[in-house]
């Protein structure tokens, strides 16, 4: 690990069980019987049920600002007790653990995988007889504070090629001869509309976006446009997206995830 290596060990959850019940407050006692001085950090819990490409999303823009070694516990699990595996990955920044579902897929886009386990060994589970509808409790969150306690992923199960991990069935976007073609990849808590197209194909052009029959102009911040218009711009995720000035894009425009866009160099 390099010299920004965390000294004390780090975990941080990511799940779609929300605020309303106990869940997330049982994943963190079950991490606290493990080692109470562990730090966890929320990333949020509040992704849509089930929607494991909004998790994807998350994640995938959120492990580049934690220390190298971080444990990342991610549990949007609409397969769980089923036949989708639960694993451990080991990537440069630190190790993820949860469903092979394709949540992981946006991480190991940017950070590809070094060595990956199905977790088979019971030894690090809360009970052998795990819930088959709580994996987050008795197999996710127990496997992540062990390895922020330093178990050796080799430990937690069988070995897995990493290159058959599940990716996530997100379009891609591709060059278009006047400019790019993309889709929606994520809305946020605001209505923005996020698009799989990266800040690298618009920087230094003069750009709009037609989508939903409208042609938006491509600025640099909210205000550039009246309250209530609507705008295309590069987000702090470095992805271009369409807002609303002070409105909801996802609302007003009615446009949902994976809709097709188009940049337009002009």
């Amino acid at each position: 690990m390099s010299e920004k290596q965390i000294n004390q060990p780090l975990l941080t959850l990511l799940s779609d069980f929300g605020d309303r019940d106990g869940y997330v407050g049982v994943i963190k006692g079950v991490i606290a019987q493990i080692n109470p001085n562990l730090i966890v950090v929320d990333l949020t819990h509040q992704i849509p049920p089930q929607n494991i490409a909004a998790a994807r999303f998350c994640l995938m823009n959120a492990y580049a600002y934690f220390p190298v070694g971080t444990v990342h516990v991610a549990v949007v699990d609409p397969g769980v007790g089923g036949k989708r595996r639960a694993i451990a990955v080991e990537f440069a920044q630190g190790f993820l653990v949860g469903p092979d579902n394709g949540i992981f897929s946006g991480v190991l886009s940017q950070s590809p995988a070094i060595a990956a386990v199905e977790l088979t060994n019971p030894d690090y589970w809360r009970t052998p007889q795990p819930s088959k509808t709580f994996h987050g409790r008795d197999i996710f969150a127990p496997v992540g504070a062990n390895l922020a306690n330093g178990v050796p992923l080799k430990q937690l199960g069988r070995e897995i090629n990493p290159t058959d991990l599940v990716q996530l069935d997100i379009n891609y976007c591709n060059e278009t001869p006047t400019g790019m073609a993309g889709c929606i990849q994520y809305i946020d808590h605001f209505g923005n509309l996020v698009s799989n197209i990266p800040r690298s194909c618009v920087q230094g052009k003069t750009w709009s976006v037609q989508v939903a029959g409208l042609t938006i102009p491509g600025c640099e911040t909210y205000a550039d446009v009246n309250v209530g218009e609507a705008i295309a711009l590069i987000g702090s995720h470095g992805w271009v997206e369409i807002a609303i000035n002070s409105g909801n894009a996802h609302l007003q425009l009615q446009i949902n995830w994976q809709d097709t866009l188009q940049v337009l160099f002009l």
